[in-house]
């Protein structure tokens, strides 16, 4: 019930094993079909938050946090991995029958419409990573103003990954 979006932060560092506990718990949300096509990078050094604020449009929360997280999608990687989630206790013939149904439900799709459906559902792993910042007493804001070309150029995205936003994190100095 407190969380809301912070712009102005302290000046703290974020530990590393904070960060690393921030990111296990935002990566753990159910996802259709177990695929978890969300990823992370964290960027904590100035000069690419400068960068990154750059990409955000002057957007003052990106230098001021102690961190941001890009949050994207790879949908080819997820689809590339689909045996890694199926049940491993499944009989080959019920896991090989469940790997037809997904890559044949995906054919169906544009590259566009998979990779909206993969970022749709990194917006579940968003809401995690906000509350989760909450309860290790992080402030945060969520950003999805931002060039999109420009943050995928900048950490070498491939084309095909859907940004779903850029997420500030610090302690609040307000």
């Amino acid at each position: 019930m407190r969380r809301r979006s912070i712009r102005h932060y302290r000046t703290d560092p974020i530990p590393e094993a904070d960060l690393w506990a921030l990111l296990h718990i935002a990566s753990r949300p159910p996802s259709a079909w177990n695929l978890h096509p969300w990823r992370f990078i964290v960027v904590c050094d100035p000069k690419a938050k400068g960068k990154l604020a750059e990409a955000a449009f002057g957007q003052s929360q990106v230098n001021a946090a102690s961190a941001v997280i890009v949050l994207y999608s790879d949908m080819v990687a997820s689809l590339a991995s689909v045996d890694d989630v199926l049940q491993p206790a499944w009989p080959e013939e019920r896991r090989a029958k469940t790997r037809t149904g997904i890559l044949a439900h995906f054919a169906k799709m544009t590259p566009q419409q998979r990779d909206q459906w993969g970022a749709s559902q990194s917006y579940v792993a968003l809401g995690y990573l906000l509350l989760a910042a909450e309860a290790f007493g992080l402030g945060s804001s969520p950003i999805i103003g931002f060039d999109p070309a420009n943050v995928k150029e900048q950490f070498q995205l491939a084309d095909h990954t859907a940004i779903a936003a850029l997420v500030a994190l610090g302690y609040p100095a307000k």
